[in-house]
């Protein structure tokens, strides 16, 4: 769990760190308080905010399984691998 959260704030914080990173490298010297003070910070978390929506969309699951399946392992079969599925509920009789 705090993989996740740690990988989000990652995202969340990536065009900031960017930005001062830029900031630091064109300045040959650290960020003073007047480059903290100009610093577009909302429009710099409105883009991290943007890029977490952008993964968040793009690494979705989209295999729509039916809710109730039974999840069958992947095995090993007369030398063959076969991958993990879910197999459909049964219909009650």
């Amino acid at each position: 769990m705090i993989r996740i959260v740690v990988i989000n704030l990652l995202l969340l914080l990536l065009p900031t760190i960017i930005y001062f990173s830029y900031i630091y490298l064109r300045r040959r010297q650290t960020p003073d308080a007047e480059v903290m003070a100009d610093a577009p910070i909302f429009w710099l978390l409105v883009a991290g905010t943007v890029l977490s929506l952008i993964v968040l969309i793009f690494f979705v699951d989209w295999s729509g399984n039916l809710p109730g399946g039974r999840y069958v392992a992947p095995r090993y079969e007369d030398g063959v691998i076969i991958p993990g599925h879910i197999e459909p509920e049964e219909p009650a009789k």
